[in-house]
């Protein structure tokens, strides 16, 4: 269902709020924003059906969405999404990160889950019409942001197994606070042996919502274990590290290379972890993409030549990792401070974002 080459570009029509948050409501808001906690008082919106295509795209007050009890989303979970978000320069302007790897991973997962590919140009339009929009709720605050979910759902009224002939893409806002309100810290993570995130074959490389459902019990076992975050194994052998729920996981050696999941079908193709490959990269250190087995993890830790772990996605950036606790076994320090190369490379990436530093790989567009 490939739309992308063959869909005019859309006009955005405006219809503002009557009703938008008091600048005393929102400055307390943007004051203590947390994470996905509030919205912005407009969304974006375009339909699409067989007949149509993509149409009527507009910006429109924020709001609950109509949708019939029999809508394919409800029922066979005919939905994708995204996360990005948008950075307030010292200047004042907003700018956002790769929006257009967003948009082609959007367009992947739309084929994965046989709804339709929104062009990028679409794509990025609608960031940037919400945005301008919205402007007053980018937090200028240091390591806060707006976050962007955009994403697609099925709205046909139609209970046969098939793909929706009519469905709709939408993109809300919500400021978005420190991840590590008092400093950037290593947690532990929990190896998840039993249940899986995505098999061979799946969705794991799509961002749908059925992969989050998957990860949801692993996560509570993993807090019932006094860690953050759950890991994933692949599902066939049951020993190599794939990904986190949602986040991807680097190794890094005492030579200064990084370790990386290979991208297996079952991996979310994760836009920060590409930028960190190209930012160390850059900065002279060797990445190796391959599988990696929890036993060379161990072993790595043991012998000295694994000094540090992180993870990353667009919500934390990048997250040490202290240690990994399995039912039997840990591997790592909790106490250990959060390695020297992972927050380098952390502060690059943050750096480039904010736009304290040159953006040599033109991954800066700017919104406002």
């Amino acid at each position: 269902m490939n739309t992308e080459s063959a869909q005019p570009s859309l006009a955005f029509s405006i219809n503002r709020s009557t009703h938008p948050r008091s600048a005393e409501d929102r400055a307390t808001i943007l004051a203590k924003p947390g994470f996905g906690q509030y919205f912005t008082d407009h969304m974006a919106a375009i339909d699409w059906s067989v007949e149509q295509g993509w149409h009527d795209a507009r910006i429109q007050p924020y709001g609950p969405l109509q949708l019939d009890p029999a809508s394919s989303v409800l029922h066979y979970g005919q939905e994708i999404f995204e996360g990005l978000k948008a950075y307030r320069h010292a200047d004042g302007s907003i700018w956002t990160f790769r929006p257009d790897a967003n948009a082609a991973r959007l367009q992947r997962s739309a084929s994965r889950l046989a709804l339709p590919q929104l062009p990028t140009d679409l794509f990025v339009e609608s960031i940037k019409q919400l945005v301008k929009t919205d402007a007053d709720w980018v937090p200028s605050a240091a390591e806060t942001s707006l976050y962007l979910r955009p994403f697609t759902i099925a709205n046909e009224s139609f209970l046969g197994v098939r793909a929706a002939q009519r469905a709709a893409y939408y993109v809300i806002a919500s400021p978005a606070g420190a991840y590590f309100a008092k400093g950037v810290a290593p947690v532990s993570i929990w190896l998840s042996t039993e249940l899986n995130r995505a098999g061979r074959g799946g969705t794991g490389a799509a961002k749908c919502g059925g992969n989050y459902a998957a990860s949801l019990v692993p996560q509570q076992e993993a807090s019932d274990n006094g860690c953050s975050q759950v890991l994933f194994l692949d599902s066939v052998e049951g020993k190599y590290l794939e990904e986190l729920g949602g986040m991807n996981l680097f190794l890094v050696r005492k030579d200064g290379s990084l370790l990386t999941p290979a991208l297996s079908g079952s991996i979310l193709e994760g836009i920060t972890r590409a930028s960190i490959i190209q930012l160390a990269r850059d900065r002279g250190h060797e990445v190796e993409e391959r599988r990696i087995t929890v036993e060379e993890w161990r072993e790595g830790v043991a012998s000295g030549d694994i000094v540090e772990a992180f993870a990353c996605g667009t919500a934390a950036v990048v997250t040490p990792i202290g240690q990994l606790k399995g039912h039997d076994f840990a591997i790592g320090n909790p106490d250990a401070p959060a390695g020297k190369i992972t927050m380098e490379l952390r502060q690059a990436l943050t750096d480039l974002q904010y736009g304290r530093a040159p953006d040599p790989h033109g991954w800066l567009v700017r919104l406002v």
